[in-house]
């Protein structure tokens, strides 16, 4: 067993939980009180309404345009400068399509004890409401290069185009789509800090539990609002790449089951069954998992998985090969377009 977040095993088992929401009016329908909400809260409210919303389209260039706006900075690890430059650029990007932001600070420790000053950043879309859905993915990057061919450069940060600002560009474009076409529920979009700080593979130290995430733990015991539940969410993990195939993670399995097929059923609709390969796919310690364990909010991890390759997630993961040259616009199409329909048909 390798200790790396994306192919280790935890060492407990998520209780099985039979997820009701999954289309068709399912879970909660709180509408939020739009009469005591003014501007464009107001209308947003209000065009939620409508029995039956049309969903729009997840523009592939753009998703591309917000991935390489992130690798621009150069590698994000946290207590750099580049990792600070690229906070405020999320944060500002939120507030521009319209979603109120919160940004969580704070400090965690990581495997070898260094202090990190991390950033996990919150938009939320109609936050009147209480029936909401949780979006997110970790907008960190890995600071070593652990798989690294060359021994030599495996200390170094990588700039993590796919392992990180993958996700984070198809929820920005996500979130452009929001600020103009509000769901039916309310929606979180979170970016997590910390989760690719984990235990290097590299060097020869002692496996410890829980390096990885560390975003994703600091925020399930604190959470952004008291008491915050969300009704399932869906993390983006490594959702760029060409030729990507996403299997049915099994934690998510364990988790929100119904949710799962309700997804990859919908990817087939829209024609990306061949992306959404509905064979299994590998246990994956992730920040879904941290987030069920802590905020008991049952989450499906779309991931990309190679079940031929040495790591399971492609030649490029964790090296200095992870840039712009390993992302997709139709792989970012297939999860964006998959996501927002997942959301638009929620009640």
């Amino acid at each position: 067993m390798k200790p790396s977040i994306k192919n280790s095993l935890l060492s407990f088992s998520l209780p099985l939980l039979l997820l009701g929401a999954c289309g068709g009016g399912s879970g909660q329908n709180a509408s939020g009180t739009a009469s005591n909400k003014a501007g464009s809260a107001a209308k947003q409210t209000a065009a939620a309404t409508k029995a039956d919303l049309q969903t729009p389209n997840f523009v592939a260039d753009s998703a591309y345009h917000y991935v390489a706006q992130q690798v621009a900075f150069g590698p994000r690890v946290p207590n750099t400068p580049a990792h600070l430059a690229c906070a405020d650029y999320l944060a500002a990007k939120l507030r521009d399509f319209g979603a109120e932001v919160i940004v969580q600070e704070a400090e965690v420790r990581a495997f070898d004890n260094t202090r990190l000053q991390i950033r996990n950043i919150v938009g939320q879309f109609q936050p009147e409401k209480s029936n909401r859905i949780m979006l997110y993915a970790h907008w960190d990057s890995r600071p070593f290069a652990d798989y690294d061919p060359d021994p030599a450069r495996r200390n170094e940060a990588i700039l993590g185009a796919n392992d990180g600002a993958s996700g984070v560009g198809v929820l920005l474009e996500i979130a452009r789509q929001l600020g103009q076409h509000p769901t039916h529920p309310g929606i979180d979009i979170i970016f997590f800090d910390a989760e690719d700080y984990g235990q290097p593979d590299h060097l020869d130290l002692p496996y410890q539990p829980d390096t990885w995430a560390l975003g994703s733990q600091y925020w399930g015991k604190n959470p952004h609002k008291r008491d915050y539940y969300a009704r399932f969410g869906i993390l983006l993990d490594m959702v760029g790449a060409p030729n990507a195939q996403f299997y049915r993670e099994q934690y998510s399995l364990q988790m929100a089951p119904r949710l799962v097929d309700h997804i990859w059923g919908i990817a087939g609709e829209l024609g990306y069954g061949n992306q959404f390969n509905y064979n299994k796919g590998g246990m994956i310690v992730d920040d879904h998992v941290y987030v069920y364990q802590h905020r008991q909010i049952p989450s499906v991890n779309i991931i990309q998985y190679e079940p031929t390759s040495a790591t399971s997630f492609g030649h490029y993961w964790h090296t200095h090969k992870d840039t712009m040259d390993n992302i997709d616009k139709g792989t970012l199409k297939a999860v964006g377009q998959t996501v927002l329909e997942v959301i638009y048909r929620e009640k």
